[in-house]
C-alpha cells in the first residue's frame, strides 16, 4: 500500500476520499514525527504535497539510520530531523574529557556549548584560561590538572618541591574557581618497589594536604593501567591507591577511579567499589576494549556500576574520558550520558 504525507490531523477532501473508495471522514493523517501518512489505494492518484520539499526534510537526518530504514523494507519515510535530544537528568553529576570531541573540529567554545545542551555539568582536564568559557556553559572546572607529569610523579622524592610548589599553587585556583578536585599522578616505577613508591607518595601528599583542607580542594591520585596504555606506571591497581589513601587519613585525598583502566587491570568493578567505596573521589568512564563509546560492542556494564555507585550514595561526578570512533561525537556523548544515567 502506498503512503501519502499530510500534516498530522489533516483530512482528505470527499473527492479523494472517493477515489480510494473508503468514507472520506475515516482518512486522517495519522501522526509520525513532523508529517503524517494516509492510504492511497492507487498510483495513479495525485500525491498530496508534503509542507516541505522532501530535500529538506531528508537532508538534517542521518543518513545511516534512514538507509536502514529503506533497507529494512519500511514504507514510511521519517521526516523528522535526527535532532539528539538532552538525555534525561539523573542522580549522577557527569562530565566530560577532551577526547569525548575528538574528530567533531568543534573548538572549546563549540565543546563547551554541545556538553552543555546535553546535560553534561563538569569538564576535566582544563587550566585556568578556559574557566571563563566555561562558566559561560554553566560548566564546573571538575578535575584540575598540573600538579606533575604521567611518568614523572609522586613516587620520585626528586620531584618534590616542585610537585609540592604546583599542588599549593593549584589548591589556591581551584579554591578561588570553584574547582572541586585536583589530579596527581604516581609516576613510573623506575626500578622502585611498591612500599618506595607509596612512602614517596605519602611524603608529598602530606605535605600538601592541609591546604587542601583549609580550602576545601579534594586531590585526586589517578588509578592508570600499565598493561595497555601505560607501561611502568606505579599507581596501576587498587590496593596499591587505597594503601596511600590509608597512610594519608585525609577527606580531601582520594583515588580517582577510571573504570576502564582498573577493568583491564582487575576487573571485577562492582565488588571493588563496594569494598573501597569511601577512597574513590572521581571516576572516569571508557569502553573497554579500546577506550572508545559506551556503547553494546565494549564489554563494561556501565548502567550496573552507575547504580551502584548511587546507591552507595556518591555525590560527586562521573567524566566521560572516551574517543569515539563509530558513532558521530554528539550521539556517541548521548549514548554515554544515558548509559551512566540513574534515575
Amino acid at each position: 500500500m502506498k503512503l501519502e504525507c499530510r500534516r498530522p490531523g489533516e483530512r482528505l477532501s470527499r473527492e479523494k476520499s472517493l477515489a480510494l473508495n473508503v468514507p472520506f471522514s475515516a482518512i486522517t493523517a495519522v501522526p509520525i514525527g513532523r508529517y503524517s501518512c494516509v492510504p492511497a489505494a492507487h498510483a495513479c492518484l495525485p500525491a498530496i504535497q508534503s509542507p516541505k520539499p522532501m530535500s529538506d526534510i531528508i537532508d538534517p537526518m542521518n543518513r545511516r539510520s534512514f538507509a536502514s530504514s529503506l533497507a529494512a523494507g519500511a514504507a514510511l519515510a521519517s521526516a523528522s530531523p535526527a535532532q539528539v535530544l538532552p538525555a534525561k537528568k539523573g542522580r549522577l553529576k557527569q562530565g566530560v574529557c577532551g577526547g569525548v570531541f575528538r574528530g567533531s573540529n568543534l573548538d572549546f567554545d563549540g565543546q563547551c556549548k554541545l556538553a552543555a545542551e546535553l546535560g553534561i555539568v563538569g569538564y576535566d582536564l582544563q587550566g585556568p584560561d578556559r574557566f571563563a568559557t566555561l562558566k559561560k556553559y554553566g560548566l564546573v572546572p571538575t578535575m584540575l590538572p598540573g600538579s606533575s607529569k604521567l611518568s614523572d610523579g609522586t613516587n620520585d622524592l626528586a620531584l618534590h618541591p616542585e610537585i609540592i610548589a604546583n599542588t599549593n599553587a593549584l589548591i589556591d585556583t581551584a579554591a578561588a574557581a570553584g574547582a572541586p578536585n585536583i589530579i596527581m599522578l604516581s609516576g613510573n616505577r623506575r626500578g622502585r618497589t611498591d612500599e618506595q613508591g607509596i612512602e614517596n607518595t605519602v611524603k608529598v601528599i602530606n605535605a600538601v594536604k592541609k591546604r587542601a583542607e583549609d580550602k576545601g580542594v579534594t586531590l585526586c591520585l589517578e588509578l592508570l593501567n600499565s598493561k595497555v596504555n601505560h607501561p611502568d606506571y606505579q599507581c596501576d591497581r587498587t590496593w596499591w591507591g587505597v594503601e596511600v589513601c590509608k597512610r594519608v587519613d585525609s577527606p580531601r585525598f582520594k583515588l580517582l577511579y577510571d573504570i576502564y583502566h582498573m577493568q583491564i587491570m582487575e576487573g571485577d568493578i562492582i565488588r571493588t567499589i563496594e569494598q573501597n567505596f569511601k577512597y574513590f573521589g572521581h571516576y572516569h568512564t571508557a569502553g573497554n576494549p579500546g577506550r572508545h563509546e559506551l556503547s553494546v560492542d565494549q564489554e563494561i556494564n556501565y548502567r550496573g556500576v552507575c547504580k551502584k555507585i548511587v546507591e552507595l550514595g556518591y555525590t560527586g561526578y562521573i567524566s566521560h574520558e572516551y574517543t569515539p570512533v563509530v558513532k558521530p561525537v554528539r550521539e556517541a556523548l548521548l549514548e554515554a550520558i544515558e548509559q551512566c544515567t540513574v534515575v
